[in-house]
């Protein structure tokens, strides 16, 4: 035990003469002074249970660390710590006089222990997990007022827990000056706030004029940024919710994710990341799910809303992405990229501030330098959006330019055609007018020969009588043939004729006669009856020709023994040969009975083919030469025959 006491005498002796702690020198002339490096003594108490007599006494008074930083942390948020100031004062301090305030809003629980004139301390309670209402002077910041001090050395204790990384910025102040700089930072905040809600309301009623949804996550964005920045400077619990502490340890969370979220979706929308880079657009919506999926679990586990610095992640892919798009050539993302520097900037400079890397940045600048940053990156984007919103409408007035341009292109175009259209119609109502004097010269020609038609009409009628009378001839023929089947027989039996079927071997469809005609027909070359032209073109019918020129298409029946034919085209054929085998003798009742077609239609065609043949006679000609083939185009003199309608085949 005494081993005990002398190792922590000798050990508060080294401290002391090392690393002792400075006391402040303090008049009645002094505004204020801001406690820095050295000037703060700390303990952690891991256990949560030192009291003020215990650090009174001999055993943990020495146990004190002198803070080596601008100003101390609580860097376990499990343990309490206790602070301790060390004061001079070179004349006696009066009631009412001065006080001791605590700059960060977000501290949970502060206790201070200020030494009475009799010998003593008396305890003070202040603190975010308080009553707003229970505040000295119900200020956003923490304020101890100190009793009245005799001349001479003072110390201070001051007791702090909290949930969350605070940084403990211990002032000392006269009254005076705290009126003075109080009313100045509350005015200075009514700018503040007065500029985001004008930037907001500006901002909405150009949503509603324009229906951009960037306007819409602008104002979502800055309203974010407001609510954080009255979550963590005290407005909010002063004015919103003053009888809520509970609510401290959530909002300035939810206000830095709505912070991080509607930036991105801003800076999406604005940048047009979706057209001009879909890599980037993707990225995008991934950080916002992870950082929604992290701010769920922040929600169930409060203690995580106090890495504030994952927020830099956002900021930097924001920053990032304005970057990308201006280098893609998108001129309204240069004060995009603008604004997020100066943003990057300023929280740069609060990170500093926070970890007491720079004694210049550990003051009023490095504690407020986050919300000037926010008020640059507020105006430099509202000059992005004004940018982009010129830019919208220099493309409009350019479209609008190259519509009337383009009007003035077919106005002309259309002037010209209307001239081409009306020379085409005078020169086409010239010429309709001559085709119409020709057309009524057509149309005597064929009134002319209506009437020769109705002459040739009334001469067939009399033609169809004689083949009237010359039927009932023919039937008292056949009733004489009748007489003659059986010599007739005979001399079928004694002669060379071939069987249908074997003649049918030869040509056995239309297809094979067809050919045969059409060798036949144009043996000597192809001539068009219309033009003369001698070039022709495969027709629609089978082995019918086309003219080039004209476009007559002639039928490979036309001007043969076969035209108008109404039977099959191979027993055609037969009758023919028939007919030329027998020299004529063979009656239709015969063919009739060869070729299973009915006597009537079989009568006809035995009428045409002796007609030709006979004609041959007249002429002297011989077809033996030939055959029966030769009697196939011999139509003309038989035209008269040919206009007669062939009934239809059994």
């Amino acid at each position: 035990m005494i081993r005990r006491i002398v190792f922590l005498f000798l050990l508060s002796v080294l401290v002391k003469s090392g690393f002792s702690q400075q006391s402040v020198r303090v008049d009645n002339s002094l505004p204020q002074h801001i406690f820095s490096a050295g000037e703060i003594e700390y303990l952690e108490d891991s256990s949560n249970k030192l009291t003020l007599n215990n650090l009174l006494s001999d055993t943990l008074k020495y146990r004190f660390k002198t803070n080596k930083e601008f100003y101390p942390t609580n860097q376990n948020i499990q343990s309490t710590y206790w602070y301790k100031l060390k004061i001079n004062f070179t004349e006696p301090l009066e009631n009412y006089y001065s006080i001791f305030e605590f700059f960060d809003q977000t501290t949970g629980n502060i206790i201070a222990y200020l030494p009475n004139p009799s010998g003593g301390y008396t305890e003070n309670v202040a603190g975010a997990a308080s009553m707003f209402e229970k505040r000295l002077y119900r200020h956003k910041n923490f304020e101890f007022l100190i009793n009245q001090q005799a001349k001479g050395q003072h110390i201070y204790y001051f007791k702090v827990r909290s949930n969350n990384t605070v940084n403990i910025i211990i002032v000392y102040r006269k009254i005076s000056h705290f009126i003075y700089y109080a009313l100045t930072e509350y005015f200075t905040y009514g700018i503040f706030y007065g500029m985001i809600l004008i930037f907001c309301f500006n901002n909405l009623l150009m949503f509603i004029a324009v229906r951009k949804r960037y306007y819409i996550f602008y104002v979502l964005y800055i309203l974010s940024v407001g609510f954080y920045e009255m979550s963590t400077d005290g407005i909010a619990f002063q004015y919103i919710w003053p009888n809520a502490p509970n609510w401290n340890e959530y909002a300035y969370g939810i206000a830095l994710y709505c912070v991080s979220v509607f930036a991105l979706l801003f800076t999406r929308d604005l940048l047009h990341v979706r057209t001009k880079d879909y890599k980037l657009y993707r990225f995008i919506n991934y950080v916002i799910l992870l950082r929604t999926v992290y701010f769920i679990v922040c929600l169930f586990n409060q203690r995580l809303f106090i890495y504030k610095f994952i927020e830099i992640i956002p900021l930097a892919i924001a920053f990032i992405a304005g970057i990308t798009i201006r280098k893609k050539g998108f001129k309204p993302a240069r004060f995009f990229v603008l604004g997020y520097t100066f943003l990057f900037l300023g929280f740069t400079c609060k990170v500093i501030s926070v970890l007491g890397l720079a004694a210049q940045l550990s003051g009023l600048l490095g504690f407020y330098s986050l919300g000037f940053s926010f008020i640059l990156e507020m105006v430099f984007l509202s000059f992005a959006i004004s940018d982009q919103v010129r830019h919208l409408r220099r493309k409009k007035e350019e479209a609008m330019n190259e519509t009337i341009r383009q009007m003035d292109i077919n106005n002309q175009l259309k002037d010209s055609i209307n001239q081409e259209l009306e020379i085409k119609v005078r020169d086409r109502t010239r010429e309709i007018t001559a085709k119409s004097k020709k057309i009524f010269e057509q149309a005597e020609i064929i009134e002319v020969q209506n009437h020769e038609l109705l002459n040739i009409n009334k001469q067939l009628e009399s033609q169809a009588a004689e083949i009237s009378l010359m039927n009932i001839l023919l039937e008292k023929d056949n009733t004489e043939l009748k007489n003659n089947i059986e010599k007739v027989t005979d001399a079928r039996a004694l002669s060379t004729e071939l069987s249908f079927e074997e003649f049918s071997a030869k040509y056995p469809d239309q297809e094979s006669c067809n050919k045969f005609l059409s060798d036949l027909k144009w043996a000597n070359g192809f001539t068009c009856i219309k033009c003369s032209n001698i070039t022709h073109h495969n027709g629609r019918a089978p082995y019918s020709r086309r003219c080039t020129k004209c476009n007559y298409e002639e039928s490979v029946l036309y001007h043969t023994i076969f035209q108008n034919n109404r039977i099959p085209i191979n027993k055609a054929f037969y009758i023919v040969y028939l007919m030329y085998t027998t020299k004529g003798m063979i009656s239709s009742y015969q063919l009739s009975e060869k070729i299973g077609i009915r006597q009537s239609t079989c009568w006809q065609y035995a009428i045409r083919i002796k007609k030709v043949m006979e004609d041959h006679k007249k002429d002297g000609r011989k077809t033996d030469t030939q055959g029966w083939s030769k009697l196939v185009m011999e139509s003309s003199k038989a035209s008269g025959i040919h206009k007669l309608r062939m009934p239809h085949a059994n």
